[in-house]
């Protein structure tokens, strides 16, 4: 068997399990607020590629950490993304942010985790991360790598939503596509 079938079919197993209805909240979650996402390594760079696409759909959108990312306030949405659900960073940011009042939504295998503690809507996805618990799905592939994939699908689905949500479409969204290039 190929590699690629053997990935394929790691991603197809996780994204069965995902809970039904779960992308819809996120995706009602998201209308008209400011959306602030927050990752480290491979994870965040799913989260950035979120935010980059939810940008070209017309949201206001800001990825925590850069330096034209303003504060958050009560109204808006913190996407906290975090495999193992233990990443500092992405928990100190998504407690402060529970302080401040804004929606919590974490993005992690573990939802008894620190993170998953702090959420106001969970996106639990079932996939191995580097510490291979006992709850994760197998994978041949290393440390979160299955993570990172099904992370990025689910992010692309939820895109959908929000653009379906908005009437936006690929003309639309390329309008706002970097033409700097």
């Amino acid at each position: 068997m190929s590699y690629i079938r053997s990935i394929l079919e790691e991603i197809g197993t996780v994204l069965e399990r995902q809970e039904e209805g779960g992308v819809e909240r996120i995706v009602a979650a998201l209308q008209n607020k400011r959306i602030f996402v927050i990752g480290e390594g491979r994870s965040g760079l799913m989260g950035k590629s979120f935010a980059m696409r939810l940008m070209h759909l017309g949201a206001d959108v800001y990825v925590v950490g850069e330096t034209i990312t303003p504060s958050i306030g009560r109204e808006d949405v913190l996407v906290a993304v975090s495999g193992s659900g233990t990443t500092q960073s992405v928990v100190w940011a998504a407690r402060k942010a529970k302080e401040l009042g804004c929606t919590v939504i974490a993005v992690t295998t573990e939802p008894s985790s620190e993170l998953g503690a702090l959420a106001s809507l969970l996106l639990h996805i079932p996939a191995a991360t580097k510490y291979r618990r006992a709850n994760e799905s197998a994978s041949i592939q290393p440390l979160g790598s299955l993570f990172d994939q099904c992370a990025h699908i689910i992010f692309d689905a939820i895109c959908l939503g929000y653009a379906a949500s908005k009437l936006e479409d690929h003309s639309s969204a390329f309008h706002r596509h970097s033409n700097l290039e």
